[in-house]
């Protein structure tokens, strides 16, 4: 079986070295590593690591929260690896999807554990991603960060929690790129994630406390899916 490949963000050079070679030891492949937020998203976006191992105290002014939100859009599995276990930080951490929380100083076996049990229980065949072209860049998200999609003449917003993004293509080119088991119109000029789907009355959908349109034409189908 091909090993792990484990990219380790860590503004600590001997410390990132003992990572690896605990890694390595335990029979993880190490593909690459970075000191600080923007070289870490850079690389990571061009190796596509099957795991990374973030620090979350970094070089500069962006942490390793604020990277784990970025690897949470992109669809990137990560673990946090760190000291800090301070109230304010947990809080933090509480707004990202991490696999698991290693807290230093660790042990090799420990490590590998806590690694082992964390990938068992993801799942990578389940994340589907969505490629799309938007301000001149190329990005690919994982699909169950989509709340919904929003008609705007021939392009089409794609809004996550923490982003939106506005793609040079139509509603219903982006939509057919999508799950349908996951995704359904509610309007002509909306697309919604029906996992995201908090509340729905007679002509409104409800997402993350946005109010979403909902036509005649489509509601009895949404309440079918929402039932099911």
């Amino acid at each position: 079986m091909k090993p792990l490949q484990v990219f380790i963000v860590e503004d600590e050079p001997l410390i990132a070295l003992t990572i690896e070679t605990a890694l390595k030891k335990q029979g993880y492949a190490v593909c690459g590593d970075a000191e600080d937020y923007e070289t870490a998203l850079k690389n990571i976006t061009m190796l596509t690591p099957d795991l990374v191992l973030l620090d979350i105290q970094l070089e500069g002014k962006k942490n390793g929260v604020d990277l784990a939100m970025q690897l949470d859009i992109i669809g990137i599995p990560y673990m946090y690896l760190t000291s800090q276990t301070d109230a304010c930080t947990i809080d933090r951490v509480k707004d990202t999807n991490p696999l698991g929380y290693i807290v230093k100083p660790f042990t090799e076996t420990g490590l590998r554990s806590t690694i082992e049990v964390s990938w068992n229980n993801y799942s990578p065949k389940e994340k589907n991603y969505l490629t799309f072209t938007a301000d001149n860049q190329l990005h690919k998200i994982n699909q169950g960060e989509i709340l919904y999609l929003k008609a705007y003449d021939n392009y089409c917003y794609i809004y996550t929690s923490c982003k939106k993004f506005l793609v040079p293509k139509t509603l219903k080119f982006v939509s057919e790129s999508l799950n349908n088991e996951n995704f359904i119109r509610v309007h002509r000029s909306y697309v919604v994630n029906i996992n995201k789907v908090s509340a729905l009355t007679s002509n409104t959908v409800l997402i993350n406390a946005i109010t979403i349109p909902l036509s005649k034409l489509h509601k009895k189908k949404i309440k079918k899916k929402l039932q099911s």
